[in-house]
């Protein structure tokens, strides 16, 4: 990993860096985006040594802050979101900022926060990723009809193969799911698994659930790698998976 791998933005914000520092910062901040899923730890330790380093870049508060937010680490993310905001002056950080308010179960914060005028004036990608929150926090305190109402914005109609597509098509679900329309829950998660192409949704699994289809792992923790069973098909010989599956 030599950080080459990161945004041109993220490069430009380094160069207030010698350049020794600038490759060393971009190097863990690298390490931290490719180890995040498998190793929340490890990403841990490459953010906070990059913040040691480059404590006052906002793309480095902004890595340690989502690395904390992975986590469920709120308060600790809500801090460096923050940071980050401030020193960027960029308010795109404010869907992380409103769901961390509610994991912290401070339902109030995370709308007075949605509703600010910050919020009004967020990008598409981000006013969505807003929404989808706030959906969140109205079915938390028990309003499905608010989550729903909330969420009947025009991308619903429009979500295909966009990056916010799975996820808002899934949080509609979830609203339709409280509200108890479990047949119309069905319609919008099953087209949020045809939309979910990288996988960042359990849609497929919500979907069978409602069929009533109870998914088996055939390979679970019960076996032992010398107890695996061998396949008769030549296909798979060589110990390759015969079903082709996807990840979260």
């Amino acid at each position: 990993m030599t950080g080459k791998e990161l945004d041109r933005s993220v490069w430009q914000q380094l160069r207030t860096l010698t350049v020794e520092n600038a490759e060393g910062v971009a190097a863990h901040l690298a390490a931290t985006a490719i180890v995040l899923e498998d190793d929340p730890d490890k990403a841990l330790d490459h953010a906070e040594h990059a913040a040691r380093r480059a404590g006052r870049v906002p793309a480095v508060r902004e890595a340690l802050g989502l690395v904390r937010y992975r986590r469920g680490e709120f308060t600790d993310a809500l801090r460096e979101f923050k940071t980050a905001r401030r020193l960027s002056g960029s308010d795109h950080l404010l869907p992380y900022m409103v769901d961390c308010e509610r994991g912290l179960g401070r339902f109030d914060r995370a709308l007075d926060l949605a509703a600010s005028p910050e919020a009004k004036r967020l990008a598409q990608d981000d006013a969505i990723e807003l929404a989808i929150v706030v959906s969140g926090v109205r079915r938390d305190m028990g309003q499905p009809d608010a989550a729903l109402i909330g969420l009947r914005i025009p991308a619903l109609d429009k979500a295909g193969r966009q990056p916010w597509a799975a996820r808002l098509l899934y949080a509609y679900a979830e609203a339709l799911l409280a509200g108890g329309d479990e047949e119309q829950a069905r319609e919008y998660f099953s087209r949020a698994a045809t939309a979910d192409e990288d996988g960042l949704t359990d849609a497929d699994e919500r979907l069978a659930e409602l069929d009533g289809i109870e998914l088996v792992d055939l390979l679970g923790d019960d076996w032992d790698d010398d107890e695996l069973p061998e396949s008769d098909d030549p296909a798979h010989a060589d110990g390759s998976d015969p079903v082709s599956g996807r990840e979260d």
